[in-house]
């Protein structure tokens, strides 16, 4: 009797031994089939602004948006992605800090070649001798850090309110 008692103990610790294996394995909770990632929650007062690139969520990009950046290095075998990556952010970074506030939109980056084009919207806040002078310091700053001719291309509005495109 003791040996029948001491397999049916065996039995239920390799029975609890198993079920706790597939207990931790198994989910009971329920698919959530939706994409919240990259959208922008809705405010209760609905006053938050939104530009056009913001307000189109990540699913239309190459159908009514673009790229913020526009190279070749992602293509399949493309030579320096973790460069350009690193070059992109620090050239977006760059632009923001020393157009500090007057930048209204994304930064978009278009490189051709050994050529690098910049690409955005300002506010037209500070005067015209100030804002000529960092033109030219933006360009000749990260021409020389790049090792590499740059180009700004900018777009001037009087305020942020005409870049706004919907308000959530």
């Amino acid at each position: 009797m003791n040996s029948s008692i001491f397999k049916l103990i065996q039995n239920v610790s390799a029975v609890s031994k198993s079920s706790a294996i597939l207990s931790s394995q198994f989910h009971t909770s329920p698919a959530l089939c939706r994409v919240v990632s990259g959208k922008y929650r809705i405010t209760k007062k609905r006053d938050k602004p939104l530009t056009y690139e913001m307000a189109n969520p990540p699913h239309y990009i190459a159908h009514r948006k673009t790229w913020n950046s526009w190279n070749t290095s992602s293509l399949k075998d493309g030579l320096r992605r973790p460069e350009t990556a690193l070059e992109d952010e620090f050239i977006r970074r760059f632009m923001n800090g020393t157009w500090h506030g007057l930048v209204c939109s994304e930064i978009i980056i278009k490189r051709q070649f050994n050529h690098i084009r910049v690409a955005a919207i300002i506010r037209r806040a500070v005067s015209p001798t100030k804002m000529y002078f960092l033109l030219g310091y933006s360009e000749e700053l990260m021409a020389n850090w790049l090792h590499c001719p740059v180009t700004l291309e900018l777009q001037t509005v009087d305020s942020f309110k005409d870049v706004v495109f919907k308000y959530i």
